[in-house]
């Protein structure tokens, strides 16, 4: 193959897969998300028993006493680690990352679900901009978690 027709073919992937934005870096997707929490049991009670993320790994990282554990849910992958004597979540809000969204076909018969699993959520609103429904709830360390049609 030419290098001539190599570079449009490598143009033409670039374009589709970037739908044509102008990117000066190459990313695919966001490969997971960390977050950390301060108690095993609730975490995986929260995330695997109640949301139902999958255990992908489990491990202890004897050099740092905490643990690592990998969950995934559809595409979305959750990096929890677990870490003793760590600030709660701040409010107000400070800079990083301030929730996740996740997105529901119906946020009316998702709070119940949640509510049936002992997990309170906010009264459901619709978005200024987009007018969709949604709402928050959060995990047992006070990370907000929004869910929306």
């Amino acid at each position: 193959m030419s290098s001539q027709i190599k570079a449009k073919r490598d143009h033409i992937r670039h374009y589709i897969f970037h739908k044509g934005g102008k990117n000066n870096v190459d990313l695919a997707r966001i490969h997971h998300i960390a977050l950390i929490c301060s108690d095993k049991t609730a975490a995986l009670d929260f995330y695997h028993n109640k949301l139902g993320f999958q255990i992908l790994r489990e491990n202890y990282r004897k050099d740092r006493d905490d643990w690592k554990i990998d969950l995934k849910l559809h595409d979305c992958e959750l990096e929890l680690f677990i870490m003793k004597d760590h600030p709660k979540h701040l409010f107000p809000e400070a800079y990083g990352l301030r929730h996740l969204a996740f997105q529901v076909e119906d946020v009316e018969k998702t709070v119940s679900e949640l509510e049936a699993e002992g997990i309170r959520c906010e009264p459901i609103r619709r978005d200024a901009f987009t007018g969709r429904k949604m709402t928050f709830f959060h995990d047992p360390d006070g990370q907000p978690l929004e869910i929306r049609e």
